[in-house]
């Protein structure tokens, strides 16, 4: 299938050619400002399939507005219906398209002008009356809040806010696409106006104090809950806007005669992540918890680790090293340690199910010897 994009330098078509792009079925035509109607009616003749994503929405002056977005639909259209053929589109419209101003009065416009062609034809079409859209790419300082807070607070510049209380609508630009690549694969609708889900409703105060929450976190080590939903997408847009010297950040390292301790990374309600060091010979632990838990993989170097019961004083030794990889428990009620039994220096992983708390620590030191 050979598919045009209008408007192909865009954000949202950026990333719809990103994922066409890994697709083997598939041959994508670009259409920017930079062609000519001449050449739009070339590639309109070759395609199968139209994403319809070229508009203007920040015009230096009124006029554009209808030559970016009404007249050009209407070209497209007119393109369309003199190749003879039947090539369905897909309209990135707006949800301004409900509203009284020069943006919404051109996309509407644009919209009508579908609609008839399409009555007139029976050329499919699917308009997609779309809010504001967030994601990697879009351009800051523009049209988009979510681009420009996710920019300048990770360049650690101003933002200003006239109302934290108003409430916004957002949908992720992988949804949109993912929706738009559903529907020229022949996802059944026949609705002519199409939805994209989800769609997050958040206050501007909250979508700004989550974005700065995520800059915190390299110092705090504390992640969100980025895994799902909207955290997840907002997390990947706010990455997508640090400049490439920030790409690392640097972490402590406790250093002492035994090693090096190294916290990477903290959850929640599902604990931490860090790793040790421990020199040949050196025993690290002897202490037991009566609820904490944790998991020790040895990465490299060999280790023992040795268990023995507070009550019943039963014993447990096992070794492992970094070629085979075991995964080691920690048991409440157990005191345990381990030692380097290698002639190197030991790396070793390790996942506690909560975060260490100076103040309840749940750790309480109990020698461990031989029986």
């Amino acid at each position: 299938m050979k598919v045009l994009i209008t408007g192909a330098n865009g954000f949202v078509a950026k990333n719809l050619r990103t994922l066409l792009a890994e697709r083997q079925d598939i041959e994508v035509v670009n259409f920017s400002r930079d062609h000519s109607t001449d050449e739009l009616s070339m590639f309109i003749r070759k395609v199968d399939f139209i994403f319809h994503l070229a508009g203007v929405n920040r015009p230096k002056n009124v006029e554009e507005y209808k030559s970016g977005n009404s007249d050009l639909t209407v070209t497209l259209c007119s393109l369309i219906e003199a190749s003879g053929k039947i090539i369905p589109v897909v309209f990135g419209s707006s949800i301004q398209a409900e509203l009284e101003n020069s943006y919404g009065r051109s996309k509407l416009a644009a919209e009508q002008s579908l609609l008839e062609f399409s009555n007139r034809t029976s050329n499919p079409i699917y308009l997609f009356r779309l809010p504001n859209v967030f994601g990697k790419w879009c351009k800051p300082n523009y049209n988009s809040v979510v681009a420009t807070f996710c920019h300048n607070i990770a360049q650690n510049l101003p933002i200003d806010i006239n109302d934290a209380s108003v409430p916004i609508h957002l949908v992720y630009v992988d949804d949109v696409v993912n929706r738009f690549i559903s529907i020229m694969d022949g996802a059944v609708t026949k609705e002519v106006y199409c939805n994209v889900d989800p769609v997050y409703e958040i206050t501007i105060g909250k979508l700004v104090e989550k974005i700065k929450i995520f800059r915190a976190s390299r110092n705090t080590l504390i992640t969100e809950r980025v895994g799902t939903g909207f955290d997840r997408a907002l997390y990947s847009t706010y990455l997508s806007y640090l400049s490439p010297e920030k790409f690392s950040y640097a972490l402590v390292s406790h250093c002492d005669s035994r090693g090096d301790f190294v916290e990477m990374l903290k959850t929640k309600d599902s604990g931490q992540f860090s790793y040790f060091t421990t020199h040949p010979g050196v025993t690290r632990g002897g202490h037991y918890h009566n609820t904490k838990t944790e998991k020790f993989l040895v990465l490299n170097g060999e280790a023992v680790f040795r268990f023995r019961h507070i009550i019943t004083d039963e014993f447990h030794e096992l070794k492992t090293s970094g070629q085979v990889p075991t995964v080691v428990e920690t048991v409440p009620g157990w005191t345990h340690d381990i030692t380097n039994i290698g002639d190197g220096v030991m790396f070793v992983m390790l996942w506690a199910n909560e975060i260490f708390d100076q103040d309840q620590p749940d750790t309480y030191a109990r020698s461990l010897s031989e029986k």
